[in-house]
Order: structure tokens, then sequence, then C-alpha cells
């Protein structure tokens, strides 16, 4: 499979899964992580040659779960080991065959929570052969309310297991979690999640929001620009930035939770297949995508947590390529941004806006952060979004040739 050295959290956490040892491990998306719990699992079943199901994977969401059925697919490929994904928001047909197959013992389940509870609910599902319980993108699955749905799915599985948690965030809820389910002594794993991979090139404009569009139209001009994901941090703008681009014929395409299953796996198709250049979502894409070549993201909105930035920004540059992650900040996400740059220990470069859209806001987190902190009739009101004042901190480009390089694609990486 192309595979000459393993990632730090291959090298770290495949000889503890193969001792047999419990385990939380926290690494960021794109770092191997998938193969760091896949390969020693196995390993163990190839050796074992058990009847029944041997190994549970629970992901929070379709996109993941999907993703990691084709990756032991394919690391399985000669090693006469089954896997099947266990997903909601299809028919009845395949209900029936994702329960004949938890039935008859597949080797390997991958699942979402809410599906797996109700196949398990229907009675005639037995877990009693597993041997490993596997939560991957844990924090994510209790940001989206799954913690109820994992001590639910606890009461189907033996208690002599080994339980293995990745997670990208070490967040104390994520411990506390760990601190449940694991078995003491468990081994912590724990690989940088605060910087972003080294071919990302990081840009920010500082924007009004009604500067947002004709900025967005601009960068995609560059054709260099292949491959694009646009984050939005609501459903609504991502079917309002949709509308407005496919009017204007882009090759784009909007992806929610809304869409049907089979939607949103044509649509992935075409993206990963470059049949489709732009598409636009919500953090639902941040973790459940693995696609190699994205050469852009572009951050509309601020994301709201600090941490959902490295994921965002994380699509591009992934297998040590060179991509370019850029960010909309409007003064009501100054203060956010910084949150973001504190995080990183670094500054993220702040580019003029091209002259024919106006000046931008001044970038000074601390001054908007009071400002739009302010209650309702008191007397400073917020912006009124119109153009005024210059790029502040950061926001001149003092290099020569000033705007001539505000799109170029990075050099690849040596």
């Amino acid at each position: 499979m192309g595979y000459k050295q393993p990632t730090p959290i291959q090298q770290q956490a495949i000889p503890v899964i193969q001792a047999g040892k419990d385990l939380i491990a926290c690494a960021q998306t794109g770092t191997g992580k998938t193969a760091a719990f896949v390969l020693p699992v196995l390993d163990k079943i190839i050796k074992a040659r058990k009847h029944g199901i041997n190994t549970l994977i629970i992901a929070p969401t379709r996109e993941l779960v999907l993703q990691i059925d084709q990756q032991i697919e394919g690391m399985a490929y000669f090693c006469g080991v089954s896997s099947i994904g266990i997903y909601g928001g299809n028919d009845g047909i395949t209900w029936e065959r994702q329960a004949n197959a938890l039935r008859e013992g597949v080797d390997i389940v991958i699942a979402t929570p809410g599906r797996l509870i109700a196949l398990l609910q229907s009675g005639d599902v037995k877990f009693d052969t597993i041997e490993h319980l596997i939560l991957d993108e844990a924090d994510r699955m209790l940001d989206m309310g799954f913690s109820d749905d994992i001590k639910t799915i606890l009461k189907y599985v033996p208690e002599k297991r080994q339980t293995i948690m990745f997670s990208a965030t070490m967040a104390p809820k994520i411990r506390k979690l760990a601190a449940q389910m694991l078995v003491e002594p468990f081994e912590s794993i724990n690989i940088a999640i605060s910087k972003p991979a080294a071919g990302i090139v990081q840009q920010a404009y500082v924007v009004y929001d009604n500067q947002k569009n004709n900025l967005l139209k601009e960068i995609l001009k560059n054709e260099e620009f292949s491959s694009v994901i646009i984050f939005s941090s609501t459903k609504e703008k991502v079917k309002e930035l949709y509308q407005t681009f496919n009017a204007l014929n882009y090759s784009v395409k909007g992806f929610s939770s809304d869409l049907e299953q089979a939607e949103r796996e044509e649509i992935m198709r075409n993206f990963k297949a470059r049949n489709l250049r732009i598409l636009i979502g919500t953090d639902i894409l941040s973790r459940g995508i693995d696609v190699e070549g994205i050469s852009l993201v572009v951050n509309y909105d601020a994301p709201p947590d600090p941490e959902d930035y490295i994921h965002r920004i994380g699509r591009t540059a992934r297998a040590e390529r060179a991509g370019v992650a850029i960010t909309f900040i409007n003064e009501k996400d100054q203060q956010r941004f910084s949150q973001i740059e504190a995080l990183m220990g670094m500054d993220v470069d702040k580019l003029p806006i091209p002259e024919q859209f106006g000046k931008g806001p001044e970038y000074n987190p601390e001054a908007n952060r009071k400002k739009f902190d302010k209650p309702r009739g008191s007397s400073g009101k917020p912006g009124n979004g119109k153009p005024g004042g210059g790029q502040g901190k950061g926001g001149g480009n003092k290099r020569p040739g000033g705007n001539k390089r505000r799109f170029n694609k990075p050099k690849k990486a040596e």
C-alpha cells in the first residue's frame, strides 16, 4: 500500500495494542491514526482465527465509518478478514444486510452509535465474542451528544476486552471517559494537536461580511486551486453559498447532514474523483473525510473552537503534501481567531484585501471583544458593516510586490 515508515502515532500505538494494553491516544487527523489501530488488530485476528465478531469500532459519522471500512478493506485484502460498516440513513434492505452480518459474525464492525444501538435492541445480535473495542474521534462523539449511547453500547460488550480510544483532543471530558472505560494501568499517547501540518500555508483576510463573497470569487479565479473545501459554521450558510456559486456556474456542491445518505456518498465520490471542484460544508467535513490532494481550504467563518481550526485546515496538506488555508475574519470573530493563534503559538499572515473591494476593519481582537460583548442598549453599537479602517496589526503586506503573491500556490514541500 506504499507504507515505508510508520508515522509517530503508528510507531507509538502499534506496540501498545499488540501488547494487549488499554490505550488512549491523542492525534490530529491526517497522522495515520486509522492504520495505527487497524494494523495491530488485523495481526491479532489473523493469529487467533476465532469465530464471531472480534472487533467493534465506533465512529461519530457515516463518512468516517465508510472511510475506516474502506481502509480496512485495503489493508485486509490478502488476509481474509471481513468487515462491515453499520450506519443509518438507508433502506430496509441495507438494515437486513447489516443485521445478517452481525448475526453471522463478521470479523470487524465499524458503526455509528445510533444505528448500532437500534440493531442491538432488536435482540438477536450478540457481542459476547468481542475482544477489541475502539472509539475513534471520541471527543467528537461527546460533542455530538453520544455519551449516553456509548454507555448503552458498553452494556452489550464483554467486560474483559481491550479498549482503545483515539481522540483529536485530550480535554477533561475525554480523560473522564477514559477513566470510566479503560482498565488501569492503561497507556496514554499524546501527539501534538495544536500544530497544523508543516505543508499548510496559512493566510487570513480581515473583512466585513459583505466583502466575503467577492473575495472568495477572486480567490477561486486561481485555477491551480483544483480541489477546494469551504467551511461555514451553519447549514443555512452552506445552502446560501451553494446557491450563489452554483448560479455562477462553478463546479460546486453543498454538503450537510440534511442530505440523504445516497446523496452524500455520490457527492464524496465525485469530489474524490475530481469531477467536483468545490465542496461547501459545516464541520461535519472537518473530520469525516480523507481526500488526498485538496489544494485549498477556506474558512468562510472562523470556527467556534480553536481546535476545530486545526481539523478544518488539516483537510489540505495531507500525506506530507502542500496546501493553502485561508480564513475570513470579520469583526465579531477576531477574538475567536486570536485564540486560534494562541493555541498554535503563531500569528497567521493577514493579507491586504484587493483594492477594488474597499478596506476591511482594523484587526484589534481585544477592542472588538469588548465591542461585541456590550449588552443591547449600551452606547457602543456593533459595527455597521461599512468598509473603513486599515488592516491593523499584521494587516499590511510589507513584502515587495504587495498583492502579487496574494493567491500564489505554495512551492512543493522539499
